[in-house]
C-alpha cells in the first residue's frame, strides 16, 4: 500500500508544510523563488493539432523553478474534442514555493493567452503523476503551475513545466501571445496575527495514501475558503461562501472522526470548487462596485465643476452689472451737475442782462413799462418755452425767453457749433420763424481766461455761429441782433 509521510500540519490559514515521501527532516524557512516566472510569454508554443490526424507526442520540460521536472503527452484531435494523456516525473512538492501552494494544475493556453484549467496533477510517492483529460480547444499550449487548490480559474505565476515541440510532433506551431494576467505570487497570502496559528510537531509515522490524500484535499479546501473570504466573498457572495464553509466543516468533521476517505475527499473538493465560485463572484462584483463608485465620483466631479463654473459665471455677471450700474449712476450725476451748472449760468446771464436793462432816467423807465400781456399771449409764450426747453435749457425772464447754448455744444478748438447743437438750433429756428413778429438777440459770453481781445473774439465767433444757424432755419435776418 502506498504511503506518504506527513512531516507537520500547520492548523491555520493557507499553510501546509511538505507532505511528500521523504524521511522527516528539520524544518527550514520556505525557500524564496529565484525569479518571477515570465517564461510563458517567451517560450510556450501553442500547437494546432490536425483534426483526426492521429495521435502525436509532445514533451514537457521544467522551468528554472523546477529544472529536473519533465514529462510527455500523447495528444489526439478527435471529433469535437482533443484528448490528452500526459505523465510527469521528478515533480517535487509544491510547498517548496511557499506554504500556500498545495497542488499542481495542468493548463491549456490558447494562442491569444486564454487559460483553461484541465485538471489537478496528483503526485504519487515517487514524485510522478499521470493525467488523462479532454478539451474543446483545437490550438493550445500546455503548462503546469503550482496552486493553493485545484479549482482555480486563473494560473499563478509559479510555472514549473511547459510543453515543447518534438521532431515527431504533428501540427502547426503558433507562439502564445500571453494577454492573460498571471496571478502574482503573494496574492494567495494574507497577513494575520501569528498567535492564530498552532503548529503541530512532525509526524514520524507514514500515512496511508488515501488518508494523506484526504488531509491534502481538506487543506486545499481550507485555502480556497480563506482566499475567497480575503477577497470579500463574505460580502459579495455570502450564500456561496457559506455553502463552501459548510462543506469544509463537514469534511473536517469526517476527518476528525476518521470516516471514509472517499467521502472526505469528495466533500473537500466540492468545498474548494464552491469557494472558487465565491471568489470569482466576489472579484466580479467588487470590480463592478469600484466601477460604479468611479462613475459616481466622475459624475459628482462633473456636477461640481459645472456648479463652480455657473457660480463663477453668475459672480462675473453680478460684477459686470454692478460696474454698469455704477457707470450709469456716475453718468447721471455728471449730467445732473452739468444741467445744474448750465441753469446757474443761465440765471446769472439773465440777472446780468436784467441789470443792464434797467433804465437810467425816470422818463425812459416809465416808457419801458410793458403793457400787461393778454391771456393768449401768455399761453403762446408758455407753449414756446416748453417747446424750446425740450431742445435747450430755456428760462422765462423779464427780458423774454432765454435759451442757453452750453459750452460743450461748441467745438473747443474752433469755437464752432457741433452737429448736435446745429440740429437743436435748426428746430428752434423753425419754431421762431413760425411766429411772425418775434425778435431775437444773440449774445456770446466767455470766461476770464486769456486776454480780453481773445475773449471778445471767441464770444463774437460763437454768437455769429448761432445767428447763422437760426437764419439757415428760416428766421428773418433783420429780426436777429
Amino acid at each position: 500500500m502506498r504511503t506518504k509521510t506527513l512531516e507537520a500540519a500547520v492548523l491555520g490559514l493557507f499553510f501546509l508544510p511538505a507532505a511528500w515521501c521523504q524521511p522527516p527532516q528539520p524544518q527550514h524557512p520556505d525557500p524564496q523563488p529565484i525569479y518571477r516566472v515570465t517564461v510563458v510569454s517567451r517560450t510556450l508554443p501553442a500547437i494546432n493539432y490536425e483534426h483526426r490526424g492521429g495521435p502525436t507526442t509532445i514533451g514537457f520540460e521544467g522551468t528554472v523553478l523546477l529544472p529536473k521536472a519533465k514529462g510527455q503527452a500523447t495528444v489526439e484531435a478527435k471529433r469535437g474534442r482533443v484528448v490528452i494523456d500526459a505523465k510527469f516525473d521528478h515533480v517535487e512538492a509544491p510547498t517548496r514555493f511557499g506554504r500556500e501552494y498545495l497542488t499542481y494544475v495542468l493548463w491549456a493556453i490558447t494562442p491569444e493567452g486564454r487559460p483553461k484549467n484541465l485538471g489537478e496533477l496528483v503526485i504519487d510517492s515517487s514524485n510522478k503523476s499521470k493525467i488523462s483529460v479532454t478539451t474543446e480547444l483545437q490550438a493550445l499550449g500546455l503548462m503546469v503551475t503550482a496552486e493553493p487548490y485545484y479549482a482555480v480559474q486563473t494560473p499563478s505565476d509559479v510555472v514549473v513545466l511547459e510543453n515543447v515541440v518534438r521532431p515527431e510532433t504533428i501540427g502547426m506551431v503558433e507562439p502564445v501571445n500571453a494577454k492573460y494576467d498571471l496571478l502574482p505570487r503573494g496574492q494567495y497570502t494574507m497577513i494575520v496575527n501569528p498567535d492564530r496559528f498552532r503548529t503541530v510537531g512532525p509526524e514520524t509515522e507514514a500515512l496511508p495514501y488515501d488518508r494523506y490524500e484526504a488531509v491534502l484535499e481538506v487543506y486545499q479546501a481550507q485555502n480556497a475558503v480563506q482566499i475567497a473570504r480575503s477577497l470579500g466573498a463574505d460580502r459579495y457572495a455570502a450564500d456561496t461562501l457559506s455553502k463552501a464553509e459548510g462543506m469544509l466543516s463537514q469534511a473536517q468533521d469526517m476527518q476528525a472522526r476518521k470516516q471514509d476517505t472517499h467521502m472526505i475527499v469528495s466533500r473537500a473538493r466540492e468545498a474548494a470548487q464552491m469557494a472558487e465560485d465565491a471568489r470569482t463572484i466576489a472579484m466580479k462584483r467588487s470590480a463592478e462596485d469600484r466601477q460604479q463608485r468611479d462613475v459616481r465620483q466622475q459624475q459628482f466631479d462633473e456636477n461640481q465643476a459645472r456648479a463652480d463654473a455657473e457660480a463663477r459665471r453668475l459672480q462675473a455677471q453680478a460684477d459686470a452689472d454692478r460696474q454698469a450700474a455704477e457707470r450709469e449712476r456716475a453718468e447721471r450725476d455728471r449730467l445732473a451737475a452739468q444741467q445744474q451748472a448750465e441753469a446757474e449760468r443761465a440765471r446769472a446771464i439773465a440777472q446780468q442782462q436784467a441789470a443792464q436793462a434797467q433804465p437810467t432816467h425816470p422818463a425812459i423807465e416809465a416808457q419801458a413799462v410793458p403793457l400787461e400781456p393778454s391771456a393768449a399771449q401768455r399761453q403762446t409764450r408758455s407753449d414756446l418755452m416748453m417747446r424750446m426747453n425740450s431742445m435747450l435749457s430755456t428760462l422765462d425772464t423779464p427780458r423774454g425767453l432765454v435759451a442757453t447754448v452750453p459750452d460743450p455744444l461748441f467745438d473747443s478748438s474752433r469755437n464752432t457749433l457741433q452737429a448736435s447743437a446745429a440740429d437743436r438750433l435748426s428746430r428752434i429756428g423753425n419754431i421762431i420763424a413760425s411766429h411772425r413778429g418775434l425778435s431775437v438777440t444773440v449774445e456770446g459770453y466767455m470766461d476770464d481766461h486769456g486776454s480780453a481781445s481773445e475773449a471778445r473774439e471767441i464770444s463774437q465767433r460763437r454768437a455769429l455761429g448761432v445767428r447763422d444757424a437760426l437764419i439757415a432755419a428760416g428766421v428773418d435776418r433783420g429780426s436777429i441782433q
